[in-house]
């Protein structure tokens, strides 16, 4: 390819290019023109996301804690019940 091939390229990709930005700025322009979430949108659901997996995270450690202490006390979990809902009626 010569150099006015080339020249005569660039120049119909850079008036396409231009036709391009001035139908964005249109505000009467009728494209269609699919985009995705806001990227503060994202972060939020990753802020969500994290925050339910140290909720997951804090349940499944205070389940754990709470088994070893039953083991360790020798208690059933009818017996741990019981005293919750006695806890619980003293409020």
């Amino acid at each position: 390819m010569d150099e006015r091939d080339k020249l005569r390229r660039f120049r119909e990709l850079d008036d396409a290019f231009g036709d391009a930005l001035r139908e964005l700025d249109d505000p009467d322009s009728q494209l269609d023109i699919p985009t995705g979430p806001p990227v503060r949108s994202l972060e939020e659901q990753d802020q969500q996301l994290d925050r339910q997996q140290d909720e997951a995270s804090r349940e499944l450690a205070f389940e754990r804690q709470l088994n070893a202490l039953m083991k360790e006390y020798a208690q059933s979990a009818e017996n741990v019940r019981e005293l919750l809902r006695a806890l619980y009626s003293l409020q």
